[in-house]
């Protein structure tokens, strides 16, 4: 379990693709020497394991084919995002952020207004359900509010500390995010009926 409070942006240095399981090496010199192997991690919101005792500053994380399908791992930009697992005795200064990534989406417009940012991201139609004007939703790992919602997309703001903290100081109309919704919501929505259970 996460808050979506990012710790450090990490550098992404290799992608090393082969069959099972692709490994990822991100340069993270302040996080790599509290972390330990076995340990998860959230890279852009997306709940993964240290694989290897850390190095050089230097974590090293495992990547199924659905990890790669289903997020931008492999498909952004240099920079990640990163947050340690919440500790039963931390703050959550956030909201309650799993690290499953739900989609990845389309950022429509990303603009300076006064000091701080719009953000305006593409809102896939299977999942607008769960987006709610003040509620709450992780945009690569980062716990943010949602300001207003469209018919195909939705708006955050962000302060000048959030783009400085985080990799949205990269952001550029285009880019891909990955997005993680509600957990609130879904349980709401199953427990109601809404979401027929397997068969």
């Amino acid at each position: 379990m996460f808050t979506g409070l990012v710790e450090e942006t990490g550098v992404v240095e290799a992608l090393h693709r082969r069959q099972g399981a692709s490994r990822l090496i991100v340069a993270a010199e302040r996080l790599a020497p509290e972390c330990r192997a076995g340990e998860s991690v959230a890279v852009n919101g997306c709940c993964l394991t240290v694989a290897a005792p850390p190095e050089g500053g230097r974590l090293e994380f495992d990547l199924l084919e659905e990890t790669l399908r289903r997020t931008n791992l492999g498909r952004g930009g240099p920079l990640v995002n990163l947050e340690r697992a919440l500790r039963v005795d931390g703050r959550l200064g956030g909201h309650f952020v799993q690290g499953h990534v739900d989609c990845t989406a389309a950022v429509r417009a990303w603009e300076a207004a006064g000091e701080d940012y719009r953000l305006e991201i593409e809102l896939p139609r299977e999942f607008a359900r769960y987006v709610v004007e003040k509620g709450s939703i992780a945009v690569d790992g980062i716990s943010l509010t949602v300001a207003a919602v469209g018919g195909e997309s939705f708006t955050t703001w962000i302060i000048p500390h959030t783009r400085e903290r985080t990799n949205l100081r990269e952001a550029a109309a285009g880019g891909l995010v990955n997005l993680e919704f509600d957990l609130l919501a879904k349980y709401v929505e199953r427990i109601c009926g809404g979401e027929k259970p397997a068969a």
